[in-house]
């Protein structure tokens, strides 16, 4: 069976070559409309900064004006490049389709707007569960449904690019992320969607998958984090918003689909590559090659979460009975 596997791998690697034929395609930043929601700090401002840096010309959204202003004069001290900057709910649909339309064509769509509350599904208020929802996945249909007629009637029909911001809760559930892995799962299923529909308009869709990264929402978040998650995600190290920033405008540039952030992330992302678009030939081979050694690895993960999760329950169980 092994030496059968052996000599049907290059065969198989051979068909991909030549029928399947993934090309890499190269999205251009310079001069270019990059829009950005969510974009006044954190993730997003880091991003701004880095296609500043390229010559990029910047828009952001966000909600507050202060913090929007904040970010442009961080942006222009920086760098020579005109930025703008559109104060609007994401939830809200008239507004977002104003700020778009005032902008203008937009080049690269960054849609990074999201917020995030970790605790168990049982005590987390359907509020708090409705409020991700709304922000996470239809604040993302507002902004790509805003954007994409200005998109298609670009006049620069040079190669574009819809970016979302998901997470790696949004590429496997962990214990107190169920409602907020939803909706970054959800923006999975959009993305490979509607690249097939947006393909012959030249645009191209990527999906980011950051691991915890040092930002004010997370921040946020920590403080209704469950032990069991703090525990578990301390398994994974934390990343700084402007290494995301880097690694998410070098991704959109070579169009590719999925935009890991670290090593795991990549050996995560060739485990759950699924029918997701793939336009680099050696990343196509590598999940070919490795895509069942991964899924061995993340086997032997996930029995030590679970081992975590059982040890810990007995823990709170014990405690419990003595007071």
């Amino acid at each position: 069976m092994v030496l059968f596997g052996l000599l049907l791998l290059p065969i198989l690697l051979l068909l991909l070559y030549f029928i399947v034929r993934p090309r890499p395609i190269n999205i251009p930043i310079k001069n270019r409309h990059v829009f950005i929601t969510g974009g006044s700090m954190g993730i997003g401002l880091a991003i701004a900064k880095q296609a500043a840096s390229e010559g990029a010309r910047i828009s952001l959204l966000a909600r507050s004006v202060d913090q929007l202003q904040k970010a442009k004069e961080s942006i222009c001290q920086a760098y020579e490049v005109e930025v703008s900057i559109f104060s609007a709910d994401v939830r809200d649909y008239d507004a977002v389709e104003r700020a778009i339309n005032e902008a203008g064509s937009i080049n690269v769509l960054v849609v990074n707007d999201g917020v995030y509350y970790l605790e168990e599904f049982e005590t987390q208020g359907l509020d708090v569960m409705k409020t991700m929802i709304d922000v996470n996945l239809m604040g993302s249909f507002n902004v790509i449904k805003a954007a994409l007629p200005l998109m298609k009637d670009r006049k620069d029909k040079g190669p574009a690019s819809i970016a979302l911001m998901s997470s790696m809760a949004g590429q496997v559930g962990t214990y107190g992320f169920a409602a907020y892995s939803a909706t970054k799962f959800g923006l999975r299923g959009l993305a490979e969607a509607l690249q097939q529909e947006v393909l012959e308009n030249n645009i191209h869709l990527s999906l980011i998958f950051p691991p915890v990264t040092e930002t004010p929402g997370f921040e946020q978040a920590r403080k209704t984090m469950p032990e069991i998650t703090k525990i578990i995600s301390s398994t994974s190290t934390e990343m700084k918003a402007e290494e995301v920033g880097k690694i998410t405008i070098q991704g959109i540039k070579s169009g590719s689909f999925i935009i890991p952030c670290k090593l795991d992330g990549r050996a995560l992302a060739i485990a759950t590559a699924g029918l997701s678009p793939q336009r680099c030939f050696i990343m196509a081979s590598l999940e070919v090659i490795f895509v069942g050694l991964f899924r061995f690895v993340a086997l032997f993960l996930q029995w030590n979460w679970y081992g975590i999760i059982k040890k810990k329950k007995e823990i709170q169980e014990k405690a419990s009975l003595i007071h």
